[in-house]
């Protein structure tokens, strides 16, 4: 059965917004860059949202809050992943997870896999830890991205003793196949490292893709890995703060319930509350409804760029709600999103923060109404007459 898209909101509401997304440029300026979306809450979120404020109910968050059984009903439902509660922590946010997992996981000056082009916290979050950042890239297949699995393993063999990966990728919006998945869990194993796995943009995986959970990818997977999960990303509640760590074996469980106290006391209570409600089955149409907007959104952008701007290159993404355009055929410089932001009055994300791979690119966030992503890219043509 069909879905209705759901609706964003106008621009004159979004503008009341106090966000990152709505105060960081002037009013003349769309802002397309940070990954928070134009979308009304889910009905069950505003409504737990307004009664925890009605109450006064804003204090530290319990032992308790029934995250751990929400999710795990969530993944059995989203994924056919079983998740067991009892191997599932919270913390403020994904981020702050991976650098106390982290932490706990490695040496200091032990090096960190991560491939690029990727979500720009990446490259702070591992010396944070004590670690160094090793870059080994995205393959470009020609038709899509994908791990090089052979560059990873030349990482792990020569010493790096984690891999931080992002599944499904930001911001290429690729969603990593089984077989490369459980394959990247047997390089981990063999030479004894472990994998981080961010699965934030989980919950949107478009039609014609499927979301593999590292930790289910296979036996030696729920051996070596971690997964750091958030309703954040898809339900737009990232100033929240709460985010959850999710384990498969004893041994790693061991090293999440080994975390300070500390790292659980800095869930946010509202952030735990609003995602219990959004990972209860009332919120699944909402999220439905979501992925068709953003389903949309994601082809409308190909037609648009293949109108306005021909030279661009994008594929449409698996998941999630942003897209990676390579524009450095406009001769735009290494970092054409400052050019559009000041000349167009669009606000895109900047292409080399994701990495050196990043220069001519910029990451635009589509999470937003047809009408305002169409006159984003409008008005970026504009450069080119």
């Amino acid at each position: 059965m069909s879905v209705a898209p759901l609706r964003a909101l106008p621009l004159e509401r979004l503008r009341e917004r106090s966000s990152s997304k709505w105060r960081t440029y002037p009013e003349d300026v769309l802002p397309l860059f940070v990954a928070e979306t134009d979308f009304p809450l889910a009905p069950a979120i505003s409504r737990e949202l307004a009664s925890l404020v009605e109450r006064g109910d804003t204090g530290y968050t319990p032992p308790d809050p029934g995250l751990a059984r929400a999710y795990a009903a969530f993944a059995e439902r989203r994924f056919g992943w079983t998740v067991d509660p009892a191997r599932v922590r919270s913390t403020c946010d994904v981020m702050m997870g991976i650098v106390e997992v982290l932490r706990a996981s490695i040496a200091p000056g032990d090096r960190v896999v991560v491939t690029p082009p990727v979500y720009p916290p990446f490259y702070d979050c591992i010396p944070e830890a004590g670690g160094v950042v090793e870059r080994v890239p995205l393959r470009d297949t020609g038709d899509g991205w994908a791990l090089d699995l052979d560059a990873i393993a030349a990482a792990l063999a020569s010493g790096a003793r984690a891999v931080l990966l992002c599944n499904p990728h930001n911001p290429t919006g690729t969603a990593h196949s089984r077989a490369a998945l459980a394959r990247l869990a047997e390089i981990a194993d063999r030479h004894g490292a472990v994998v981080l796995s961010d699965e934030i943009h989980a919950p949107l995986v478009h039609p014609g893709a499927t979301f593999t959970p590292f930790l289910a990818a296979s036996d030696l997977a729920a051996r070596v890995g971690f997964a750091f999960v958030s309703a954040s990303k898809a339900f737009n509640l990232a100033g929240l703060k709460c985010a959850l760590m999710v384990t498969a074996s004893d041994e790693r469980t061991a090293v999440v319930a080994g975390l300070p106290a500390e790292v659980e006391w800095r869930t946010g209570l509202f952030g735990a509350r609003a995602a219990v409600a959004a990972f209860a089955l009332e919120s699944d149409v909402w999220l439905d409804g979501l992925r068709a907007a953003l389903d949309e959104n994601r082809h409308l952008l190909a037609g648009l760029l293949a109108d306005h701007l021909p030279l661009a290159r994008y594929r449409v993404p698996d998941a999630g709600f942003l897209a990676w355009v390579d524009l450095s055929a406009y001769g735009w410089g290494d970092n054409p999103a400052t050019k559009i932001r000041r000349e167009a009055k669009v606000a895109f994300h900047l292409g080399p923060y994701f990495g050196v791979e990043g220069a001519g690119h910029v990451r635009i966030n589509f999470g937003c109404s047809p009408e305002v992503l169409r006159e984003a890219i409008e008005r970026t043509a504009t450069l080119t007459g």
